[in-house]
């Protein structure tokens, strides 16, 4: 596939709070030309986290929109809103991004940003979710790639990738291999959005002109 001019791709804005592993993955899918996007800037609400380090060493922008320098929750989305508008991204990506956004905020980007969740939504929404599942003694994980809507990982299902619960799982083991499936589905969600084959209609979210009325299942191989 020929490569577009940098100036023609869809621009993405990734938002992390931590190591930046998806954003690594979407990166690295940028790299072998499987996506056709670039990434205008990585965005912290965090300072020193090795996501802005790995963004810094592929040469894209970095900024920290700190949210405890912030008094309230409306003055931290309205500065961030306004470091990510400067970019004008045509889809903001959350990757590991753990700040519970305004209903202001998501509304000004809705049906442009997405979110990845390490549960089979609607189970276990929230954090701790690898934890919740061993306590409650569950045979199946997964993680959930969707639209961000004002209900907290509640937005319109994309995609999905599913683990098996092992007898010999820990949080840390369980969580490694789903995030294996984290890297393998973000990009491809993310790849359909910026080909415009991916939209939000309403409260729906559309694949090639289909209403999704269950999400997408990725199949671990495929």
């Amino acid at each position: 596939m020929a490569h577009k001019p940098l100036a023609a791709l869809p621009t993405l804005v990734v938002l992390i709070s931590g190591s930046g592993s998806n954003l690594q993955a979407i990166l690295k899918a940028i790299q072998t030309g499987r996506l056709q996007a670039r990434i205008g800037a990585v965005i912290s609400n965090r300072p020193d986290v090795y996501g802005l380090q790995r963004a810094a060493e592929a040469g894209i922008p970095t900024a920290v929109v700190d949210h405890t320098a912030f008094a309230n929750r409306e003055g931290f989305d309205e500065t961030l809103q306004q470091q990510i508008d400067s970019f004008k991204p045509d889809l903001v990506v959350l990757a590991g991004f753990m700040r519970i956004l305004t209903p202001a905020f998501v509304r000004h980007y809705q049906g442009r940003m997405l979110n990845i969740h390490p549960s089979l939504l609607p189970l276990y929404k929230g954090i701790h979710t690898h934890r919740r599942v061993l306590e409650d003694g569950g045979d199946e994980h997964g993680v959930s790639v969707h639209f961000v809507t004002p209900e907290l990982d509640g937005g319109p299902l994309i995609m999905q990738a599913k683990v098996p619960v092992l007898p010999s799982d820990s949080e840390t083991s369980l969580a490694e291999r789903v995030q294996v499936q984290e890297h393998v589905i973000y990009p491809q969600v993310v790849k359909w959005f910026v080909e415009g084959r991916l939209k939000l209609e309403g409260n729906q979210a559309m694949l090639d002109g289909n209403a999704l009325t269950r999400p997408i299942q990725h199949i671990s191989g495929e």
